[in-house]
């Protein structure tokens, strides 16, 4: 797997949701020479180009959270061309609902719900796994990242009903979820790149570089 370019690397704008250690996906971020923005500020998600939505713990907060003007934002980026990268929660919340301490509605913008992984493993989730990759052309948000590699997670839920069209990679935990999922400018991991060495980075350089051509100047 060849290393991550840095150069041209552009903007990225981290969206707070109130859970999750922000700066470690900055830091990998900045790693890869982009110029990062956290933030929760309705204008700027509105207005930014390459939006990451990264979440740990429950569903239900960071869905609270992001509920009105901070939701209306980013409805309003994604009509404008803005690509979304969802991370753990992050990559959740993209879905139609969770049945994590009662079902709870999503953002919608995947199909397909949130449930628990079974009883029968260890939960949570926590640790390495192997990425699965259907054959044929890949995405290219995992382009260099061979079938295969291994990428940590931590989690007890997960989306398992996820139509063939949207699902990008699998990971296998007492059931087979989607460890990667998107549709369009929509993308998300179950898994924590910025905690999965160099195949993460590998995949946060690859969501750095789609859409740069459409990137404004200034």
């Amino acid at each position: 797997m060849k290393p991550p370019d840095p150069k041209s690397a552009g903007r990225a704008t981290v969206i707070d949701a109130g859970v999750g250690n922000l700066g470690n996906l900055a830091r990998a971020l900045g790693h890869l020479g982009a110029e990062v923005e956290i933030t929760d500020d309705p204008a700027v998600i509105a207005a930014s180009r390459r939006l990451l939505l990264p979440g740990v713990g429950a569903f239900r907060p960071p869905r609270e959270r992001l509920r009105g003007a901070a939701e209306e934002a980013l409805a309003r980026a994604l009509e404008q061309g803005a690509w979304l990268l969802g991370i753990c929660v992050g990559y959740q919340l993209l879905f139609e609902s969770s049945e994590e301490f009662g079902a709870t509605d999503g953002l919608g913008l995947l199909p397909g719900t949130v449930r628990r992984l079974p009883d029968d493993v260890p939960l949570p989730h926590i640790g390495w796994n192997r990425l699965e990759t259907a054959d044929g052309e890949r995405h290219p948000l995992l382009s260099e990242i061979p079938a295969g590699s291994h990428v940590y997670f931590v989690h007890s839920y997960a989306p398992l009903d996820v139509p063939e069209d949207a699902r990008l990679a699998t990971c296998l935990h007492g059931a087979r979820f989607t460890a990667v999922a998107g549709r369009g400018r929509l993308l998300g991991t179950q898994f924590h790149p910025e905690k999965s060495g160099a195949t993460g980075l590998r995949l946060l350089a690859n969501f750095l570089a789609l859409g740069r051509e459409e990137e404004p100047c200034g």
